[in-house]
């Protein structure tokens, strides 16, 4: 979703069965794009390839796939990717200056492989609570700000040099111009954090990989278990996913949002009581707005601001835990809009938040 920014900058890859003979492996990623999206373009395009054909993966892979010798593979592989980007940068004389984070998962018949360079961030639910999640790579962090100080560089306002907001990335190569540093000793630096968990596949439920678009507005726990309400009720992930991305709006990002969802074999599975649940709540709602709508009587229809102020002042039973009344924003947008057809153009007044504050201005300032 671009949501409030003026561009979509960010991107995706998705394969299943891997090249070189790595039919039962599998790679996904989100690419989090700033200052442009060619970066975050390229990186989809490329980056699995620069993982998997490097001299170092390959080794990894001549007898048993050794883990630590995988992980080597992939931080070779971005620390090519980022120097071929570089060449190609300077070729046309350094126009480019998007960068662009990554997180992802390589996931093998043994182990799944996080991958974390910057702000994005992955997380594995396992048994019905989150079992990992990757580390953010902020310029505040005591080993981020100490690299970023040695390399000669400072920490104002939580980013580099008070300017970028992460401090790992691929791109930004503006930020790795030092003389006498190696690449993974720049300002910002394009080495990913790698993570081997071993596969349980009876517990394994999910993994999710988002922007900070996502987490800036529902925290680890919030999104797993919004993630685990809806699998009990569709397994229609693209719908999962737009889920997602639109209660994140409504919950206030204003960021470009981006989620990928990985089901793995202990997912949950669709429950008839919870369609049930869900059907009710959906009725129930319905039913709400309108009692609310008719309640004003001669002193006109209240605009929408009231109707979910009104929502949220009282105890709603089953709304989907991590998402709340604003998973819900929709159902209670079409029945206000289908009793009030004129008025539907009040609904653009509102900033989409759990505070549903109207907003007079909503094109953000173009920060990264």
């Amino acid at each position: 979703m671009q949501g409030w920014r003026v561009e979509m900058e960010d991107a995706h890859t998705a394969v299943i069965g891997l090249p070189h003979s790595l039919d039962l492996w599998s790679f996904f990623a989100v690419y989090d794009g700033h200052a442009g999206s060619q970066v975050a373009k390229y990186c989809c395009e490329h980056l699995l390839d620069h993982i998997t054909s490097n001299s170092d993966f390959q080794s990894a892979l001549q007898e048993d796939p050794s883990v630590e010798s995988v992980k080597t593979g992939i931080r070779t592989g971005f620390l090519q990717i980022d120097e071929h980007m570089r060449t190609i940068s300077e070729k046309k004389h350094g126009v480019d200056r998007s960068g662009s984070t990554a997180v992802g998962v390589m996931i093998s018949p043994s182990h799944t492989y996080f991958i974390n360079c910057g702000d994005s961030r992955g997380l594995l639910s396992r048994g019905g609570a989150v079992h990992f999640f990757t580390q953010d790579h902020k310029p505040s962090n005591p080993l981020e700000k100490e690299r970023i100080q040695n390399a000669g560089g400072s920490v104002m306002i939580q980013r580099v040099n008070g300017s970028l907001a992460v401090s790992r990335a691929l791109g930004d190569f503006d930020y790795k111009c030092v003389h006498g540093k190696g690449p993974t000793e720049q300002l910002v630096s394009p080495e990913p954090e790698v993570y081997a968990i071993e596969r349980c596949e009876a517990e394994d439920e999910f993994i999710i990989l988002a922007c900070d678009g996502i987490w800036d507005v529902m925290a680890n726990e919030e999104l797993s278990d919004f993630v685990r309400s809806r699998l009990e009720v569709t397994d229609d992930l693209e719908r999962v996913s737009n889920e997602i991305v639109d209660t994140c709006l409504y919950k206030g990002s204003r960021d470009n949002m981006s989620v990928v969802i990985i089901c793995l074999p202990g997912a949950p599975k669709v429950s008839p009581e919870a369609v049930k649940r869900e059907a009710e709540l959906d009725k129930y709602l319905e039913a709400r707005v309108e009692e609310i709508v008719k309640k004003q009587g001669d002193e006109g229809v209240p605009d929408l601001v009231h109707v979910m102020r009104t929502l949220a002042s009282e105890s709603i039973p089953n709304l989907p835990p991590g998402g709340e009344l604003a998973s819900k924003r929709s159902v209670i947008e079409a029945v206000y809009n289908k009793l009030n057809p004129y008025r539907s153009d009040d609904t653009k007044k509102m900033i989409p938040n759990t505070d549903l504050f109207e907003w007079d201005n909503p094109v953000p300032v173009d920060s990264i």
